[in-house]
């Protein structure tokens, strides 16, 4: 992978912002209460503990600027190796947009850079800012009586920092759940969840490291303004046993 310089990375962020700026200013100037902002906190046996948020910003009756971070590093877990905390400290922020595109049902194409040393050197390297770019999407859908969503992200490495020897890595990581809202306060559906080692810059082939497959039940405040989720089942991975996922959050 060609190596990117440092300076002209921060140049690409600094002009990025800039245009966000003045595309959205307009908009944001107005003063009527269109952000919301959600805070959750996860923990599994693969990643460890991960508190992750998202905010948005209407910009139309049917899109909203959205961002989002990932605490990546918050966990130490991960059977094949420290977890967040051990990959450089690896964080992710990203920006992107949503549109809802019936009732319901919306899509968030978004595009994160993460800091850390997973992705630019497989953890053998220093840990730096753009380790790594993650497209991703988010399909949402809550209705009624239903709830569910699909999530595609892609880690590549930004930037090459691996040693005589060593690797960058990239990974795929997907999930689709969907449920049925029992009641207001109660839901019970089913989570599917993959993570693959994609390869790299010294590896030609790509591994399953999890396949997690399993009922989920979530008490939510009927206002919407928390829940809390345990999805748990098996992982089909050979020589892999179960999963279990812990969810909490708040919405503001």
């Amino acid at each position: 992978m060609r190596k990117i310089d440092v300076p002209t990375l921060f140049k690409g962020i600094i002009a990025l912002g800039l245009f966000l700026i003045v595309a959205v200013s307009p908009v944001f100037s107005q003063t009527e209460d269109k952000f919301s902002f959600d805070i959750t906190v996860n923990s599994d046996q693969f990643f460890g503990f991960y508190p992750f948020f998202a905010g948005s910003y209407e910009v139309s009756e049917t899109s909203a600027f959205t961002f989002y971070g990932i605490l990546w590093s918050g966990g130490t877990g991960g059977v094949q190796g420290a977890g967040g905390g051990g990959w450089g400290n690896w964080t992710e922020f990203g920006v992107g947009m949503n549109f809802d595109v019936a009732d319901g049902l919306s899509i968030n194409p978004q595009v994160g850079i993460t800091g850390g040393n997973l992705l630019s050197s497989g953890t053998a390297g220093p840990s730096i800012f753009g380790d790594g770019i993650v497209p991703n999407l988010t399909i949402g859908l809550d209705k009624a009586r239903t709830e569910g969503e699909i999530y595609f992200g892609f880690y590549s490495p930004l930037r090459n920092k691996a040693p005589e020897g060593g690797t960058t890595l990239s990974y795929i990581h997907y999930w689709a759940n969907f449920g049925v809202k029992a009641s207001d306060f109660f839901s019970i559906g089913l989570h599917y969840e993959q993570l693959t080692n994609a390869g790299g810059s010294n590896v030609t082939s790509s591994t399953d490291v999890y396949q997690w497959l399993g009922p989920y039940i979530q008490f939510s405040d009927p206002k919407g303004k928390a829940f809390a989720r345990l999805s748990a089942g098996g992982d089909l991975v050979e020589g892999n046993d179960s999963f279990f996922k812990v969810t909490t959050g708040l919405s503001f």
